[in-house]
């Protein structure tokens, strides 16, 4: 990183290109090569880290997979309490560093400081679940085999090494969710960050080090998906890979991961409805409610999120009224460096997402959407400067099914509006999508929300609400969001096997052949 040191109280020194953690050490890459980390506020780099390959992924591997298969003191072998006592520590080291890894993720990532705070809030509740959940289950599931001779139970055991593979968007929430219940099962893993944002990851390795994780459960390289996330997707002493980003990339993580047979996690991203019936506008309050909503679900974080209200779907006698208000506070969005006072919305990533962005507004306006609001770059001010990648809050009226911009995932500041006239169009309306990861239903009409909510092929639903999850609810997706469950039971379960383990108190001949 960019110091000539980093460490805490108790933690292992780390010079400045020493990011990769393999086996207890801050390394750097064998191939000795570096990264240069940019600030998307202004496109300037402001950190440093190694850039890792194949020999850095096998170090790693190597590392996990001997914690994992020590002996009697492996990680896989200590006492449930202990590693619950871990996991409780970490998060206090994270309320302890609140507000150093805030900036970082605000920096790293272009999103505000709040947000960065928020983020780092929501990981130390994750990490806290994970622990509460672990300490309290039961040691095993009784089977009744109908004698009294015969001992029967299913019991839940480690997977192994994981490699745990994370988006850039969300880079530290994201490594929470897959770093928390794996070690709560007791395995071992190998995180890589993506190579456009790892800072806070380092920071939570290096958090994990200083609350006396034992060396080598777990390990990190920084680098890119194509040399580092590809070795770690084939490798054949790594058991699972989780994976989160997008659809093209999880599919090849699939691909290389077939041939082992490994268990697979993905969550893969959306194209969210948000659906507004009118009811829920009848009231001044109702209908502000719902537009304040509609621009929290499309504009946190630019857009670039997966589960983002990207498809404003609103009824028919209330769209103009609504897409009107709508635009006007969207122009009102105050863009800027995401640690200056007063900032709503930071830049985009990179200037390669900001121009992806451009060339889907761009696609939608000549097939026909009518440009309400944004579409451009802002004039460049000392909030904004020139060289960074922000792009104005984008409302594309008049969209339709068939446009480039409603089927596929933009992960940028833009949201395309759509109408219905009934309860069984807007249905079809928000089901019509290869994904399904999250989806809102806005009305006042209670019966309608159960009915709409249990039609919605979506793995997350709000009703009269967006963007808001809890540690202990699954998170998940239908169609081509993901196959794999994060958060709450089903997130601990993708980290475990079932072993039945059968008993007999009484054996005796089974006489089954003649002899």
């Amino acid at each position: 990183m960019a110091d000539s040191t980093q460490r805490t109280a108790h933690a292992p020194r780390r010079t400045a290109h020493g990011t990769i953690h393999a086996g207890g050490e801050w390394l750097e890459a064998a191939s000795g090569a570096t990264r240069d980390i940019l600030d998307p506020a202004d496109a300037t780099p402001f950190a440093q880290v190694a850039e890792g390959d194949e020999k850095d992924a096998d170090r790693a591997v190597e590392a996990a997979r001997r914690a994992f298969d020590g002996g009697a003191g492996a990680w896989p072998r200590t006492p449930v309490a202990e590693r619950a006592a871990l996991l409780r520590r970490v998060a206090g080291l994270l309320v302890r560093d609140r507000e150093e890894i805030g900036l970082l993720e605000s920096r790293d990532a272009g999103k505000t400081l709040e947000e960065g705070r928020v983020d780092v809030d929501c990981v130390a509740d994750a990490f806290r679940y994970f622990a509460d959940l672990v300490a309290a289950e039961a040691p095993g599931r009784v089977v009744d085999a109908g004698t009294p001779d015969v001992h029967s139970v299913v019991v839940h055991e480690p997977v192994g090494v994981c490699a745990l593979i994370t988006p850039w968007n969300y880079p530290l929430l994201q490594a929470s969710w897959k770093i928390a219940p794996a070690l709560a099962a007791g395995n071992t893993f190998v995180i890589k960050p993506s190579e456009i944002t790892p800072l806070t990851t380092v920071a939570l390795v290096a958090l994990l080090a200083e609350a006396g994780l034992p060396a080598g459960v777990a390990n990190l390289v920084t680098g890119p998906g194509h040399t580092v996330g590809a070795r770690l997707a084939e490798h054949p002493d790594v058991d699972l890979v989780s994976f989160t980003g997008g659809l093209a990339s999880g599919t090849k993580v699939a691909q290389a991961a077939a041939p082992g047979v490994k268990k697979v996690a993905l969550e893969l991203g959306g194209k969210n409805p948000n659906v507004v019936f009118a009811d829920a506008c009848a009231t001044d309050e109702g209908f502000d409610t719902a537009v304040d909503q509609a621009l929290n679900a499309a504009f946190t974080h630019s857009g670039q999120v997966c589960s983002a209200g990207s498809r404003l779907i609103v009824e028919e006698s209330v769209r103009d009224r609504f897409v009107t208000e709508l635009a006007r506070r969207a122009q009102q969005i105050r863009l800027g460096r995401g640690t200056g006072t007063g900032v709503e919305c930071g830049p985009l990533v990179s200037e390669q997402q900001r121009a992806k962005t451009e060339a889907y507004v761009a696609s939608a306006l000549a097939e026909g959407a009518a440009l309400r609001c944004g579409g451009k770059r802002p004039e460049p001010s000392p909030e904004r400067p020139a060289t960074g990648y922000f792009y104005e809050p984008t409302v594309l009226d008049g969209c339709h099914r068939e446009m480039k911009v409603v089927r596929e995932e933009v992960f940028g500041p833009v949201l395309t509006v759509e109408t219905f006239r009934t309860e069984d169009e807007a249905v079809a309306l928000a089901n019509d999508t290869e994904y399904g990861l999250a989806g809102a239903v806005w009305t006042a009409d209670a019966g309608r929300a159960r009915r709409v909510a249990g039609r919605l092929r979506h793995g997350t639903v709000w009703i009269n609400d967006f963007h808001p999850y809890l540690p202990q609810a699954e998170w998940g997706g239908f169609g081509k969001s993901g196959t794999g469950r994060e958060l709450g039971p089903a997130g601990l379960a993708e980290y475990r096997e079932s072993k039945h383990v059968y008993q007999n108190l009484a054996p005796r001949p089974v006489r089954w052949f003649a002899g």
